[in-house]
């Protein structure tokens, strides 16, 4: 049977080298072109050690045209704002595209702009699927175009999503997110604020109540729950290379059994692959998930049964990225949705 050949523009980054890594290993897809416009002619072993005899290609420009005609489904993992026409352009060659950047992520295009810019294909958006697969199943072999999820609201909506139905919550109440991510989070270009000495031995929120994946979490928790939900989001910087931990507190409007959360829980996630629900008293860690496409979720429900706190952890580089495209890919070709995903936590 022959492999559905794919490709990925801006494959340069620390997405970009995850996506060729779990590409290289799936055994029903071809890897027949990456770009990168800082790096044209160079092989992707001169760049990434790790892939050498395993990826045997060179970067190429841009360019679509070329790009189309050598592949069937495309994965852009282009900064934001700029993936906005190449995507257009390839739907329009007729391709399949997973979109890593948060243009096609947001159905309220008022919501986009407000954070970003001038959405140029209002229409397009309107076709773009959410690629959220453990909520939004059914939806994505439909799509041509699926918006993949950024990392902080994968770690966030994931665990929230199977509460905020309950109406466990106060009214009015605001829901806090203390998350925690790995320093490949912020991009392999040059950033005064990742480089080794200002991140060694340090810690730092960033971005507090002001960034940009807060209005991502609201639109598809409104989406979930019906409200819109009380949000505040507080990011920080760790010291590490890779991963996400959430913390949600969430006040509670009556007391509550820790059987009905594991209830939710269970019932939304017991037969999901990918995600799993640490049994009671077991707290989610990063080293449990980091290189697989897991996410683990725990909670812990204070003594006074009014407060509820939610943990998970993912790679912000697999299921945060690109395990979780290739997941979304997986289901737009009508392959088993585990599919070259299989690898198990590296550890230690």
């Amino acid at each position: 049977m022959a492999k559905i050949r794919v490709a990925v523009i801006g494959a340069s980054g620390y997405t970009g080298v995850e996506l060729m890594r779990i590409l290289a290993g799936h055994p029903q897809v071809e890897l027949t072109a990456v770009t990168s416009r800082q790096h044209i002619g160079v092989q992707v072993a001169e760049l990434f050690p790790s892939l050498r005899e395993i990826v045997n290609l060179e970067f190429i420009d841009n360019q679509i045209e070329k790009i189309a005609g050598s592949a069937d489904l495309v994965f852009t993992a282009l900064p934001h704002k700029t993936a906005i026409e190449v995507v257009a352009e390839l739907y329009q060659a007729g391709k399949k595209v997973v979109d890593l950047s948060a243009d096609y992520r947001f159905s309220n295009r008022a919501l986009y702009e407000s954070w970003y810019q001038p959405h140029t294909q209002p229409e397009l958006l309107k076709k773009a699927v959410y690629g959220l697969p453990e909520l939004f199943r059914s939806e994505i072999p439909k799509a041509r175009i699926v918006g993949n999820p950024g990392c902080y609201p994968t770690s966030v909506i994931l665990p929230l999503a199977p509460i905020l139905p309950l109406n466990l919550i106060e009214c009015q109440a605001t829901i806090v997110i203390d998350a925690k991510s790995g320093t490949s989070g912020a991009g392999r270009g040059l950033n005064l604020g990742s480089l080794y000495c200002e991140v060694n031995e340090n810690f730092k929120p960033y971005k507090v109540a002001n960034h940009r994946h807060q209005p991502e979490m609201m639109e598809q928790l409104e989406r979930i729950s019906g409200t819109p939900p009380q949000l505040l989001f507080v990011p920080h910087l760790l010291p590490v290379n890779r991963g996400i931990l959430s913390s949600i507190y969430l006040p509670l409007s009556r007391d509550v059994a820790a059987s009905e959360i594991e209830d939710a829980l269970t019932q939304a996630y017991g037969d999901e692959t990918f995600v799993r629900i640490l049994p009671a008293g077991e707290l989610p860690t990063l080293n449990a998930v980091r290189g697989s496409n897991y996410c683990d979720i725990g909670y812990v429900l204070a003594t006074d049964k009014r407060s509820l706190i939610l943990f998970s952890a993912i790679d912000n580089l697999v299921k945060g990225a690109a395990g979780q495209a290739v997941q979304n890919m997986n289901l737009m070709l009508g392959f088993p949705e585990s599919t070259g995903l299989q690898t198990v936590s590296l550890l230690p």
